[in-house]
């Protein structure tokens, strides 16, 4: 799962370009503008989704205007860039959450103890750092993340066989009540901001971190079940704290490195395969095996062959 590490740097890092984009564009249209440029021109070369409507709109709520109007709005509000990337992985509860009753999926003992102690990192990490942030913008967070966790759902739902396409799709119809929404709320002058860095930031969101990211988000939970995939996300904190701690100042101690490696075990541990299933190549050597004892019983008629199960050594001692 090297591609969901590499997608958690590059989600970790974007929480400070978002916190530089705020300097120059108002939450909500800073959030069109990114879904904008990720769509446009690109919808007009992509073809249709090849997934259900329904899909594409319900993600493009959850995922685009939900998720990042609450996130961004919560930013605004005084939530810093680094604690931002940290509580937002409330996410992968939510996800997991979602994932039983709407999808069928078992989480299983190996995944609940591995997220609950990745979880004690991230609660770790939090106890540090929940200085003077308000409770406002803490508790839009956390509504990003319950919107984030419910778009998992919906793109696994979808299952799109092409998902970059998805997602320009999704920027597109997020773009249009972002675009609206902003022009109500905080008026259409903010689209007439323009700088370097504003752009520059914009630009990254747009194609780098929506995209891209995910495009390779999407393809994950194509592939693998939500609740597996989901806990990789507990990764971005780590990226965001360290990107936030190089380019803006945030402290990084001896408790947020203890944390770290709480949130890595437990994100390992949860994603590990149970020792009871068979690993790639196992179901091969034993009908090696098999095979092997049944020329031996061919060639020796007398022999009596056993199953596996029943070899002496296996059997209970009286």
């Amino acid at each position: 799962m090297a591609l969901a590490v590499g997608l958690a740097a590059v989600w970790g890092f974007n929480f400070v370009v978002m916190d530089a984009g705020l300097r120059h564009y108002p939450p909500l249209m800073y959030a069109a503008l990114r879904f904008l440029l990720a769509a446009f021109p690109a919808v007009l070369f992509a073809g249709a989704p090849r997934t259900p409507w329904r899909w594409v709109l319900a993600t493009g709520a959850t995922l685009g205007v939900a998720q990042y109007g609450l996130l961004l709005l919560g930013m605004r509000a005084g939530m810093p860039p680094g604690l931002a990337s940290l509580v937002i992985q409330v996410q992968a509860i939510f996800t997991a959450a979602f994932a039983v009753p709407l999808l069928g999926e078992r989480l299983g003992t190996r995944r609940v103890y591995g997220t609950t102690l990745a979880f004690g990192g991230l609660a770790l990490l939090t106890m540090e750092l929940t200085g003077a942030v308000p409770l406002g913008a803490f508790l839009l967070s956390v509504g990003a993340a319950a919107a984030w966790g419910l778009g998992n759902v919906f793109m696994r739902k979808a299952a799109p066989p092409d998902s970059l396409r998805f997602m320009i799709w999704v920027s597109a119809v997020s773009s249009v009540p972002l675009l609206v929404l902003a022009a109500l709320v905080e008026g259409p002058a903010s689209l007439g901001v323009f700088s370097v860095e504003g752009v520059a930031a914009v630009l990254y969101t747009a194609l780098i971190s929506t995209l891209g990211g995910f495009g390779v988000w999407g393809m994950l939970l194509a592939r693998y079940d939500a609740s597996v995939v989901a806990p990789y996300a507990l990764l971005v904190p780590i990226f965001g704290l360290s990107s936030a701690a190089l380019f803006t100042g945030e402290p990084i101690s001896h408790v947020t490195v203890a944390a770290g490696v709480l949130i890595v075990a437990g994100l390992l541990y949860a994603g590990r395969r149970p020792a009871s299933a068979v690993a790639p190549g196992t179901g091969y050597l034993r009908t090696l095996v098999v095979r092997a004892r049944a020329r031996r019983a061919v060639s020796q008629p007398d022999a009596v062959l056993l199953p596996p199960s029943a070899e002496p050594s296996d059997r209970p001692t009286p």
